[in-house]
């Protein structure tokens, strides 16, 4: 791109104090004459969000999500949207304000708002004419957008709507509407758009777009008050059979998608001057009793389709009809950001003059994971488990990984890495993995630790996720072995161990690190488990000091840092890092022992939980015969200890594995049964107090079933040869085929007696590294 004579950045030329104290809706427009298109290429970006449309089709949404140090830029094929003629180019920015309580808390701003565009449109003839932001471009704040945040207490969304229908600009994105009196766009100078900052400092898209599908919603879940019957809703939604509301009447239909999605709603309408429109966005009916968890007050939930006993809860977007709408041309109304809902409560209250439903349905988006990997088992009950885990990652994953679609948005490092993992095993795809280990890299700060969630707008520090992010680059070199990539991570690594290492106490094991969310200086969250709802998911040994899980965290994180030293050739770091992990693992059982052999929540601390017992198996702090006492001791007495919930299940049943009680996952697995017993149709965040519906920590099984039941994984860095072990449990018999970078690989296995009967097949040219005893290639 050649800028030096121009920024090709604008913005509105009216932008005063009080536009940047709020969030608001930016219009842009451009009509452009076009002899013959053959070709067209555009680049694009904005600070904070755009929507870009040409001949009133909306063509993408981004920029990819960026920081104060990097900024994205997207490059998009316009072809197939230009026309012979007139074209219209009309961008939508959503512009969030400095102020971080005011905006999502996943999107960054800067000092400088604006629109990027930079682009080359050719003609028939070989005529290049160019297109770009500059003075010629018109422009308008939206005069009735506004958002309202989603709650008083904890709102880092700031997604949600209230507004009014603009009959005046309601046709601007097509050909014809009169601009005139839109003023003309502001271009930014050079000294104005520093190319060393965001947002100027552009780069290229890393990830690709987020797919786009037309859905209609699936059913009427019931009528709470209405003139019409449910068939007649029912036709509107499935067959667009319009649907008239009486004037000074109100209706409240309650509107089923079948499954939790991630969407743009579209609602279209004619007549109905003044009508008031709520949609309310729900993950589930939930009863009326509340319980607190990290001190949100929440409702229970049991039957998630439980509309008879049960209520929805959820957030809500608000529109006020202007009524300029027609059968033909009908008014119409869509957020700008994709919304999370399972259900829509949709409440409509007429004034004087009957309004019309013309449609309303929603755009299905989100990352596009082409899943390649399948299962079967002799238990049945798997393939429903599989079936919402793939479900709950996909909602999971847009232009980061996600905790939830519903209520955060945002991209913690202990979820990723299981996302991450969940991702590599059913699609061997990187490319979000590699983004997302780039943007916990970014958050890297002077102390060592990174930020827990990332891109975040504001700090959020959880120490031990930092050493999630380790583990991150262990997969990815198993998977894919990309040196240049581990070799541009390692300091990052050494600056996170070097944290933990300068707070470990004389001792020898790490100090308090943080402890309660919104108390201490940081959170010191392990999980959500009944027990720790009190200290905000962290062991309530917190409250008198250190926590031993974070001592327990920093020697995995060492151990595995060794590893990827070893692998590149620094033999003497990994040295000392092993050695640092021992004497961390000598502090533990000489000051968290107890007299029955287990691993204290804290040093001296008479109380224990099973995450102690499994990360010191894990770590091999304890023998392996002590750590499979110890976690048996937890299974056989669980009144006795905070067990591992959703979040911590996958530590849960790698510790299963290694003491080789994985038979028991049988009845770890009902769990995820109780989910779908209740109609669930995505994987909570956590039995204790469920506020998520959608958290793909709990996509456990697309890891566990191909990788341990089928025992599929690498053997060595890159995946250049293969381990295949199955890991039958309870099973009689599993199949399936295992995608890796490499390709697809089968196999199939069958108990017989004491052993297994396997068959595989493996691509061309991978070595197999190791197989049960009773095998057969194919």
């Amino acid at each position: 791109m050649d800028r030096d004579r121009t920024t090709e950045w604008i913005w509105i030329k009216d932008w005063t104090l009080e536009d940047g104290e709020a969030p608001r809706q930016v219009y842009f427009r451009k009509e452009i004459h076009l002899s013959a298109p053959i070709k067209g290429e555009l680049r694009i970006s904005a600070d904070s969000r755009y929507k870009l449309y040409i001949n009133d089709n909306l063509v993408e949404v981004g920029p990819s999500k960026g920081d104060r140090q990097i900024w994205y830029y997207d490059t998009i094929d316009i072809t197939k949207h230009l026309k012979k003629g007139l074209n219209v180019f009309a961008v939508k920015v959503l512009r969030y304000p400095l102020n971080h309580s005011k905006g999502n808390h996943g999107i960054f701003r800067t000092d400088t708002p604006g629109l990027y565009v930079s682009g080359e449109i050719t003609s028939a003839e070989g005529f290049v004419q160019s297109i770009q932001a500059d003075e010629t471009w018109r422009c308008l704040i939206d005069p009735t957008f506004e958002i309202i945040s989603e709650s008083a207490v904890f709102a880092p969304l700031q997604i949600y709507e209230k507004v009014s229908g603009d009959a005046k600009n309601a046709d601007w994105l097509k050909a014809g509407f009169d601009a005139a009196d839109w003023p003309m766009a502001m271009a930014y100078q050079p000294n104005e758009m520093s190319r060393a900052v965001s947002p100027g400092n552009l780069h290229p898209r890393t990830i690709p777009f987020m797919y786009r599908k037309e859905r209609n919603f699936e059913k009427i879940m019931t009528l709470r008050k209405s003139v019409h019957p449910k068939d007649a809703w029912e036709r509107f939604l499935c067959k667009r059979e319009r649907i008239v509301i009486p004037p000074n009447s109100k209706e409240i239909i309650e509107i089923s998608a079948g499954e939790e999605m991630t969407g743009y709603l579209q609602l279209a309408v004619s007549g109905g001057h003044s009508a008031k429109i709520n949609i309310l966005q729900s993950e589930a009916y939930v009863q009326n009793e509340k319980t607190v968890v990290n001190g949100l007050e929440i409702p229970v939930k049991e039957d998630r389709e439980d509309y008879l006993g049960g209520h929805l809860e959820g957030f809500s977007d608000a529109y006020t009809v202007a009524g300029y709408g027609t059968e033909q041309a009908p008014e119409c109304y869509a957020p700008f950001w994709f919304r999370t809902f399972r259900f829509i409560g949709l409440e409509i209250e007429t004034k004087d003059e009957g309004l019309v439903l013309e449609a309303f349905d929603y755009v299905e988006t989100g990352y596009p994971l082409e899943v390649s990997t399948s299962f079967e088992s002799s238990d049945e009950s798997l393939s429903a488990i599989w079936e919402i885990s793939e479900r709950t990652l996909r909602r999971c994953m847009h232009e980061t990984y996600e905790d939830c679609p519903f209520y955060e948005q945002l991209q913690y490092a202990m979820d990723s890495r299981l996302q991450i993992l969940y991702t590599y095993a059913v699609s061997a795809d990187d490319r979000l993995a590699r983004k997302c280990m780039d943007d916990f890299k970014r958050s890297h700060r002077y102390d060592g630790t990174l930020n827990g969630s990332y891109p975040c707008y504001g700090p959020n520090v959880i120490p031990g996720f930092s050493i999630y992010y380790i583990l991150m680059l262990h997969d990815h070199m198993m998977y894919f072995d990309d040196v240049a990539l581990l070799e541009y991570h390692m300091p990052t690594v050494e600056g996170v161990l070097n944290y933990f290492e300068r707070n470990v106490r004389p001792e020898g094991y790490a100090g308090k690190l943080g402890g309660m969310n919104g108390i201490d200086r940081y959170w010191s969250f392990i999980d959500w488990t009944p027990e720790w709802n009190g200290t905000s998911g962290v062991p309530p040994a917190t409250l008198q000091g250190a926590i031993t899980m974070e001592s327990l965290l920093y020697i995995m994180g060492l151990q595995t840092a060794a590893q990827i030293a070893e692998h590149l050739g620094r033999s003497q770091l990994a040295s000392q890092m092993e050695e640092k992990a021992e004497a961390v693992k000598r502090a533990i059982k000489k000051y968290c022992l107890g007299s029955n052999g287990m691993i204290q929540d804290g040093p001296g601390i008479e109380t224990y939980s099973q995450h102690t017992q499994v990360f010191a198996l894990l770590t091999d702090t304890l023998s392996p015969q002590q750590g499979k006492a110890n976690l048996l001791e937890t299974i056989m007495h669980k009144e006795n200890y905070a067990q591992c919930s959703v979040a911590m299940s996958f530590y849960l049943y790698r510790a299963l594995q290694k003491a080789e009680l994985y038979e028991m996952t049988d009845d770890y697995w009902n769990i995820w049964r109780r989910m779908i017993k209740n109609n669930a149709t995505t994987c909570v965040e956590a039995e204790a107090g469920e506020r998520s519906e959608c958290h793909a920590w709990g996509s456990l099984a697309l890891y566990e079933l191909p990788s341990v039941t089928l025992g599929v994984y690498p053997a060595e860095p890159g995946y250049k040869s293969v381990v295949i072990a199955p890991t039958p449990g309870y099973l009689t018999w599993a199949k399936g085929e295992v995608m890796t970078p490499h390709g697809l690989v089968k196999v199939e296995w069958k108990k017989d007696g004491a052993g297994l009967n396997v068959s595989y097949q493996v691509p061309e040219g991978m070595n197999v590294h190791a197989v049960s005893s009773a095998d057969k290639r194919k």
